[in-house]
């Protein structure tokens, strides 16, 4: 992997470009991908009663989005990669947001719970703080907040034309408890492997209460 560059909306902006590039593709080789573990993680964490306010954070094709809209939630797809966009409005019939992770506009305390999987890690580590601020202001108080994420060795760089950082399971709840989420849980995927066939890490947080 490379140094990180100076510029990380350059560096959202080339991943963009990869994805765009990519979409059929990555929709094809993704859309069997079963995540139910994690749909569950988050749906079982959020306290109220549903259907739930949720945000799918780097929906990509809409997989997910449409199971969300399937269980009887009202889901709103956030995605940068314009491909993705269409893709994701067409096959789930979701509101989806075009939206980088740089560059986010979202609503205050709107959402009962945030749903990124497969997204944050391809936040440059020096600009993660904020964006974890933005999606913890996104939150209503209670909220809970879902990542998965390859894990690695707290490095960072460039990876078959994406940028990707690589946290493990310290580094990653320091960044989440100075963005004020408290831990709910935390896993590793694929179930029921032994842990160094279990390149994913998933976590669930919430945002505390007033």
């Amino acid at each position: 992997m490379t140094v990180p560059p100076d510029d990380p909306g350059h560096v959202v902006d080339l991943t963009l470009q990869h994805y765009n590039q990519h979409a059929q593709a990555f929709r094809a080789g993704t859309q069997a991908h079963d995540v139910s573990q994690n749909i569950g993680a988050l749906l079982r964490h959020i306290e109220i009663s549903p259907p739930h306010r949720i945000l799918d954070f780097g929906c990509g094709p809409g997989r997910d989005l449409r199971t969300f809209a399937a269980l009887g939630h009202l889901a709103i797809g956030l995605e940068g990669a314009e491909q993705f966009v269409t893709m994701a409005r067409a096959d789930s019939g979701c509101q989806v947001w075009q939206q980088d992770f740089l560059r986010l506009e979202l609503p205050d305390a709107y959402f009962d719970g945030v749903y990124a999987n497969a997204s944050l890690f391809h936040v440059p580590g020096r600009e993660l703080p904020r964006v974890l601020g933005q999606l913890r202001a996104t939150l209503k108080y209670g909220g809970v907040l879902f990542s998965s994420n390859p894990r690695g060795d707290n490095e960072e760089g460039w990876n078959g034309g994406r940028y990707g950082a690589y946290h493990d399971l310290p580094a990653w709840r320091s960044y989440l408890t100075r963005a004020g989420f408290v831990e709910l849980e935390h896993y590793y995927r694929p179930d029921g492997l032994p842990f160094e066939q279990q390149p994913w890490l998933a976590s669930v947080w919430r945002k505390p209460a007033l």
